[in-house]
């Protein structure tokens, strides 16, 4: 008799974690790692319910000044609940192929405090899902510093291209626009 009341409750616990991430959208299934940390990033368990700028970058970009920009923006926003999730990639041949290096240019110095992973493929067959996603909702980057604009619900509401800057007043008006955006829901 005892066992059973261990086991329910158990069950039940088990079951609701199951059910939850089965809610989780579906831009957000799966796990990237962290730049330069032995850990992964469960982008659901992260970024669920958050407003989101995600961004393709490289570190030999003419481009890369945008850093500073974006940790700008991470850091006007942050409290707000924005979250800002930078993807190096090489797909366009300016990523270093050693994570120290791109770790150096983000973290050193850019100064960057927002989320980064290891380098990814964000185009074609090789994406990794997050981008076959957010090339499904709107576009596949044509450029490094592609920027994407996700609201709590995981839909993408806005991209930019390379040549719009972090504080460009659309870019910004997208991003309070995420900001506002309804909570996720939750079923019951």
């Amino acid at each position: 008799m005892l066992m059973r009341w261990l086991v329910v409750p158990a069950l039940l616990v088990a079951c609701s974690g199951l059910a939850q991430a089965a809610d989780c959208p579906e831009l957000l299934e799966g796990s990237l790692p962290k730049l330069r940390a032995k850990e992964s990033i469960d982008l659901c368990q992260r970024f669920e319910g958050k407003p989101l700028v995600v961004v393709n970058t490289a570190s030999f970009c003419g481009f890369a000044p945008q850093f500073k920009s974006l940790e700008a923006l991470n850091q006007r926003y942050k409290d707000q609940g924005l979250e800002v999730l930078g993807v190096p990639s090489n797909d366009f041949k300016q990523e270093s192929k050693d994570g120290a290096e791109t770790a150096k240019v983000c973290y050193v110095n850019y100064g960057v405090t927002f989320t980064m992973t290891e380098p990814q493929s964000v185009r074609g067959d090789d994406a990794t899902h997050l981008f076959k996603v957010l090339a499904a909702q709107s576009s596949a980057p044509k450029w490094n510093f592609y920027k994407y604009v996700v609201d709590r619900q995981g839909k993408v509401i806005a991209s930019f291209s390379s040549l719009t800057k972090p504080d460009d007043p659309e870019f910004i008006k997208a991003v309070e626009k995420a900001l506002a955006s309804p909570p996720l829901a939750v079923n019951p």
